[in-house]
């Protein structure tokens, strides 16, 4: 774990952190990787956006597979390490091709995306970019997804983002033997 925001000594955890900890724990993702130490700084804070994490990975209208490369293109546009190696496998697991997420990675375009990736990948690269999206790129993403889809596209890529933020300035670490993303030109 980080040196930065070291796991916190159940013990020295105040009675909210130790509430919030076991929340995030008991719940689907069964532990406090990624940024939880570093968020059980701020426990009010950690356990809304522990909240809003448990909605979008695991309850959001947008499919697995499509929801894991949005937090692809996330966890690349902040050189994310640790969320990278997070989500490549989930996203893998969810179906998405290895080729697209190694496209990613190397900071290029997919060239085999499947048309609702292409749409999901061009929201999303298209948001960044921007800053906004074109009613073209919306009324596509619209068409795939449904309003809800579109709000539950724009908070995924908001949400890594934060967490993202918090893995870099923790520097959590990869685990042992994992391969790190390369630098890409920008």
């Amino acid at each position: 774990m980080s040196d930065r925001f070291p796991p916190l000594a159940r013990e020295a955890m105040s009675e909210r952190q130790r509430e919030v900890a076991d929340a995030i724990s008991s719940g689907p993702r069964g532990g406090l990787g990624g940024p939880f130490q570093a968020w059980l700084r701020s426990p009010e804070l950690a356990d809304r956006l522990q909240r809003v994490g448990e909605h979008l990975r695991f309850s959001s209208s947008v499919p697995a597979r499509l929801n894991e490369l949005a937090i692809l293109i996330t966890a690349r546009a902040w050189d994310a390490q640790y969320e990278w190696w997070a989500h490549r496998r989930l996203a893998l697991k969810a179906g998405l091709d290895p080729a697209v997420a190694d496209a990613i990675a190397e900071g290029r375009r997919p060239t085999s995306m499947q048309a609702d990736e292409t749409v999901v990948y061009d929201f999303c690269a298209e948001l960044r970019e921007t800053r906004r999206v074109s009613d073209a790129t919306l009324a596509a993403t619209r068409e795939l997804l449904g309003e809800q889809g579109v709000i539950d596209l724009i908070a995924v890529s908001g949400y890594y983002d934060i967490v993202s933020m918090t893995l870099n300035v923790a520097e959590v670490p990869l685990p042992e033997g994992a391969e790190p993303l390369k630098p890409i030109a920008r």
